[in-house]
């Protein structure tokens, strides 16, 4: 049991370190790779994609810098979401992620001749060496002037740059 105990930590470590991780904020480089890209759909209006890999809230985090950098490039106040997609499992975190299971059971016989009874317990490890899964927001925005309006979706595109940017 001590050798396995080793040998699990070992793995471990060497799972961890092969795992990739969030790039840093930044446009995306290739078309597979990593980071923010966006098309120009009218005047005011983008489609602003945030590609990365792990939890989907940090990807989905970018997205919306990646909103306010633009809309404050346009030379505009605010933004609406007007439509989101975020792809992404739950899990998307990957990495080693140990699971354990326990079961038992029980079994009896009786026959002419006699029986028997066996009861066992059981114990499972479980471990995901797949890393960080791809995930991506896409943001459709509006921009805007002036005095945001009053919805949910609107942003103050220079509040949502200070906050992000920490």
């Amino acid at each position: 049991m001590k050798l396995f105990a080793i040998a699990l930590a070992g793995v471990s470590a060497l799972a961890l370190t092969a795992c990739a991780s969030l790039a840093p904020y930044g446009p995306q480089q290739s078309a597979n790779g990593q980071g923010f890209s966006e098309q120009r759909i009218e005047s005011n209006r983008y489609r602003i994609t945030y590609r990365g890999v792990g939890d989907a809230r940090p990807v989905a985090d970018y997205a919306l810098l990646r909103a306010a950098d633009l809309t404050l490039e346009q030379r505009h106040d605010w933004f609406e979401v007007t439509q989101r997609w975020i792809d992404g499992r739950p899990d998307s975190a990957g990495g080693m992620r140990p699971s354990v299971s326990i079961g038992g059971g029980t079994s009896h016989y009786s026959g002419r001749r006699g029986g028997f009874s066996t009861s066992g317990v059981g114990v499972g490890v479980g471990l995901n060496f797949e890393g960080p899964s791809p995930t991506s927001t896409v943001l459709e925005i509006i921009m805007g002037d002036g005095q945001k309006p009053d919805r949910s979706e609107v942003y103050d595109a220079r509040g949502v740059r200070d906050a992000l940017r920490r």
